[in-house]
């Protein structure tokens, strides 16, 4: 996956207009700087490590026990 870019964000805006964005609010999702608990670019990187997992590996949700279950 391709590092996100501002004149990316930019077309998607142009091209998908349910709302104006402006120039700082989309220079905030490429490069935050009001303390965002996690930028744009890390939860992208995050979604593409989660498409990559093989769901084949993974049971199903019923099987899957919490950490404080004493079953």
């Amino acid at each position: 996956m391709q590092k996100l870019q501002k004149e990316t964000l930019i077309g998607i805006c142009t091209q998908m207009a349910s709302h104006s964005w402006s120039d700082a609010e989309i220079s905030e999702l490429v490069n935050p700087q009001l303390g965002i608990i996690t930028g744009f670019q890390d939860l992208l990187n995050e979604l593409e490590q989660l498409r990559k997992i093989d769901l084949g590996t993974i049971p199903p949700a019923m099987g899957v026990q919490g950490a404080d279950s004493n079953d």
